[in-house]
């Protein structure tokens, strides 16, 4: 509804496109990029023999960051941004609920994602575990999430900037 009135090419050329809308958007593209340098690196591992090491270290800190944050964000979001957005635009409330459904389901997928890291992990330090087994399991995992985290962040972007364009909300 909204988003045809405020495609995204014109969002940040829009005089309601303010600094917090652009940290905002960032933030999404960081969890996007974050994703990708946690894919890239375990399929470095699995097909090009990454040092496992290193992969474990990598692991660990992109995962461990990408996971914190993303529960942060979405926190931050379902306690303070989308009850003001949804009720500047009541027509869109189905909208946002779908957005909470969402961010439900995001908590499962990283406890999955999470459990699927964790095992690597420690198959990363048991010199009898297949190494490589749990590496495939956790992309996987990492697959289906980019699916999953992808699908939710253009739907909550197309959702949310235009709502802020159109109504010139503040932060």
């Amino acid at each position: 509804m909204l988003l045809e009135q405020y495609p995204r090419a014109l969002w940040q050329s829009h005089r309601n496109f303010d600094g917090l809308t652009r940290f905002w958007l960032e933030r999404h593209l960081m969890f996007r990029d974050a994703l990708a340098q946690w894919q890239s690196d375990t399929r470095g591992f699995l097909d090009k023999g990454r040092d496992a090491r290193a992969h474990g270290q990598m692991t660990a800190r992109i995962g461990g960051f990408l996971i914190n944050e993303l529960h942060g964000h979405h926190q931050i979001e379902d306690a303070h941004y989308f009850p003001t957005l949804a009720a500047a635009e009541t027509r869109l409330a189905h909208g946002f609920e779908l957005l909470d459904a969402d961010h439900h389901a995001l908590d499962s997928q990283l406890a999955g994602l999470t459990e699927a890291a964790n095992t690597h992990l420690r198959a990363l330090q048991d010199r009898n575990a297949d190494m490589k087994a749990s590496a495939g399991m956790m992309l996987k995992h990492l697959e289906g999430f980019e699916r999953f985290l992808d699908r939710h962040l253009v739907d909550e972007e197309e959702l949310v900037v235009p709502v802020i364009l159109h109504h010139a909300l503040r932060f």
